[in-house]
């Protein structure tokens, strides 16, 4: 009897979604992330061989975790997002509003716990206002967070006027070492990173909160004839959104050291790629966090490779561009196989 209930559950979800049972095996190999991860180590391996000094070095893959991390953090959040069918392109500018909010708090030489607790505060109220206008006044996605990419990012300008914040105060040195310290010689931010890949695969996989998400991005009409509680879903995913921009911002602006208005610009990009060259679908209902994982590292991996090869460094969006394009033929193509 115990059993009954979840699996009843799990039949409910695959009815509303359309999913089919596959066996562990083609499981695997029709997952994108796990191509996602053979093209990683098939990189790493060719790098590592052609540069031995510079690109399989302690300090290199030190920066390159450290850099993919902030991304990977967006990226869960980002997830959550698109599961449900939408998009927050405003997480680029919500970094740079919650990295103004954590400077200035700082600069009035208040206690570290409360710089981070107003920075957090500031990308959980952008990402409720977000997801209150899509799911309660029924707007489209794409346009509020296009309006929120531009008034958080005026917010940053005004609230900074204009200047960068370096000025920390008597817990300024705490405040830095949550995103510029280290454990065991790997970077705070990839502990995050690590911690919050877990939390977000078991909630999406073994909570109904997870399940809804997928339910809602699979055929939202049949979740709400199934008493799924979309509206409320909706809103809580862009909370989760918001606030995973926001924990970015504070780790970036304590490894920095400073605070910029200009905090985040364009990551909205890299953290779309990142979740979509893992596996997510943009129409929603398919995505993971072990997928927004891997695809940040790709990025960095591909960006960092370019440098290495003496590669222009604006040539890097043309690759960055090239993979997502792929990334979303592979899908397609799985799907035409699969149905």
């Amino acid at each position: 009897m115990q059993n009954s209930r979840p699996l009843q559950t799990s039949v409910e979800i695959d009815d509303v979604t359309g999913l089919k049972e596959r066996t562990g095996l083609q499981r695997l190999l029709g997952s994108q992330p796990f191509w996602v991860l053979m093209a990683l180590l098939l990189i790493c391996g060719v790098m590592s061989w052609l540069e031995p000094q510079a690109f399989a070095s302690a300090d290199n893959f030190y920066n390159i975790t450290r850099n993919f991390a902030f991304v990977g953090i967006m990226a869960l959040g980002m997830t959550a997002v698109i599961l449900t069918g939408g998009i927050d392109l405003s997480v680029g500018s919500i970094m740079g509003v919650v990295g103004v909010v954590c400077g200035l708090v700082l600069q009035a030489e208040q206690h570290w716990i409360l710089a981070v607790s107003g920075g957090l505060a500031a990308g959980v109220i952008c990402g409720a206002v977000n997801g209150a206008l899509i799911a309660y006044a029924g707007l489209p996605p794409f346009v509020v967070t296009l309006g929120m990419l531009s008034i958080a990012r005026s917010l940053a300008i005004v609230l900074s006027q204009n200047k960068m914040i370096y000025e920390f105060g008597p817990y300024g040195d705490a405040f830095n070492e949550i995103g510029g310290g280290e454990i065991y010689g790997i970077a705070n931010p990839v502990w995050m990173l690590i911690l919050l890949t877990i939390v977000f695969a078991f909630v999406f996989n073994f909570t109904r909160w997870g399940r809804y998400l997928y339910a809602i991005g699979g055929n939202e009409t049949a979740a709400r004839m199934t008493g799924v509680p979309v509206d409320r879903i909706k809103l809580q995913a862009y909370i989760v959104s918001g606030f995973t921009a926001a924990l970015a911002a504070v780790m970036i602006v304590g490894w920095q050291g400073s605070a910029i208005n200009a905090l985040g610009q364009g990551y909205e990009l890299r953290v779309i790629a990142s979740t979509v060259i893992g596996g997510a679908n943009l129409m929603g209902g398919e995505g993971g966090a072990f997928g927004a994982f891997i695809g940040a590292a790709l990025i960095e991996v591909i960006r960092n490779s370019l440098l290495m090869a003496g590669v222009d460094s604006n040539w890097q969006g043309t690759f960055v561009g090239i993979f997502i394009i792929l990334a979303v033929l592979l899908e397609r193509i799985r799907g035409r196989r699969s149905g």
